[in-house]
């Protein structure tokens, strides 16, 4: 104990005295950016004259304890990461309210507290249905069209009678399994479908009720139908024991006209070197049109509220509506920037598709993150993976969600 407690001491008595002499200091946690947003500090320090520290947790070294350090230094962070409400809830005494900040005004991401704002979205990712463009033209389908859960079916079912024409294995490429660890996909990115998809953002409707143990019978009665067509086109096997790679060379080998998945994918698939155009079509499971597709942050930059609040703030602004900004999250980072103002696009395919979503103001929220912690992969997957496997149909689909959704209010 007496050891563990030195190296916290002497890690705090390092951060202070490495973060003492800069004018804000950031906390962040993307090991991968760290370089790059070294770069951008020294940067914005030469525009500016502003002394800007950035300090990493992640990868081997854990963010919290790293975080949770740095505020125990003497010289608590001016920027730092948090990734929801557990952070946010961890830290909101100190936590500043951003409400005017002139980023805000370009983007519909931001971490609100009511009607607070008081999260910067570090950047954005996004998912809905991935589509081979070549494949839709030789089928006479216009991704554009794709926008309600009757287009999707008649370009399902068309797809389909095509297959040995086009040379596809299935319609889409999705995976459901337990045993594969691809819960995530189906009881949390996929069930957020139902949460959000047609909603303004910040409407938590749909999830204040799941947490209550309900649904709205109707909305979720289509939702299940459209969770039995994506299965229903693609095959048995994909669902089942298809994992990450399998699933996504099935997609980048012309296998399947569309890919359930989201841009983090973009590293893996630019390595498959897929030779057609590739973008997003919605997850439209309403028979009303719902033209947007689940674009949301993993992380938001917060500002400390008895630090260096002006200038943070001001960093911040800069780096969301200057081109040193753009060209940073774009270029240098990777990322796909959650602000509407910026231009500049990702050579990659998935995140090029993002962000032309995003910069439409086209999106819908994520949050799924809300359910009990282990309910959406484990109690909700286990319950996909039965329809998948075809032990159940879908009217027991939805009974049996719909009874495990009622178990979260006992």
């Amino acid at each position: 104990m007496k050891k563990v407690l030195a190296l916290v001491l002497a890690l705090a008595m390092m951060l202070a005295a490495t973060s003492a002499l800069a004018d804000i200091v950031i906390c962040q946690n993307k090991v991968e950016i760290t370089a790059a947003m070294q770069d951008y500090a020294k940067l914005y320090t030469e525009k500016t004259g502003v002394d800007v520290k950035v300090i990493t947790g992640g990868g081997s070294s854990d963010y919290n304890t790293v975080l949770k350090a740095e505020m125990q230094s003497g010289r608590e962070p001016d920027i730092w990461v948090i990734e929801g409400p557990a952070g946010y809830e961890l830290w909101k005494d100190k936590i500043a309210d951003q409400t005017g900040a002139e980023w805000t005004q370009y983007t519909a991401a931001a971490y609100m507290d009511g009607d607070k704002v008081v999260g910067f979205p570090v950047a954005v990712e996004g998912y809905g249905l991935a589509y081979n463009k070549n494949i839709l033209d030789k089928a006479g389908i216009d991704p554009a069209t794709l926008t309600n859960f009757d287009a999707l079916k008649a370009a399902f079912e068309k797809l389909d009678s095509m297959k040995e024409e086009l040379g596809l294995d299935m319609v889409v490429s999705m995976v459901a399994g337990t045993t594969t660890g691809m819960t995530w996909v189906t009881g949390l990115h996929n069930f957020n479908v139902y949460l959000t998809v047609g909603n303004e953002r910040n409407d938590t409707t749909y999830i204040d009720q799941v947490l209550e143990g309900k649904v709205d019978e109707e909305r979720f009665h289509q939702y299940c139908q459209y969770v039995a067509l994506l299965f229903q086109y693609s095959t048995q096997d994909m669902l089942l024991n298809g994992t990450q790679d399998s699933q996504l060379a099935a997609f980048a080998n012309g296998k399947a006209a569309f890919y359930h998945q989201g841009n983090w994918m973009d590293p893996s698939l630019v390595q498959l070197n897929p030779d057609f155009e590739i973008a997003y079509a919605p997850h439209a499971f309403l028979h009303e049109d719902t033209d947007g597709i689940l674009v949301n942050p993993p992380s938001w930059y917060v500002v400390n509220e008895n630090g260096n609040k002006d200038e943070a703030i001001a960093y911040l602004n800069y780096l969301a509506t200057s081109e040193d900004g753009a060209d940073y999250m774009v270029n240098k980072a990777a990322m796909v920037p959650a602000f509407t103002n910026v231009t500049l696009a990702p050579t990659t395919p998935l995140s090029k598709s993002v962000m032309e979503w995003n910069a439409a103001g086209k999106t819908y929220d994520w949050q799924q993150y809300k359910l009990p912690d282990g309910f959406g992969m484990g109690t909700l997957g286990q319950i996909y993976e039965l329809f998948a496997a075809q032990a159940i149909d879908v009217d027991t689909f939805e009974t049996m969600m719909k009874d495990a959704i009622a178990g979260i209010a006992k």
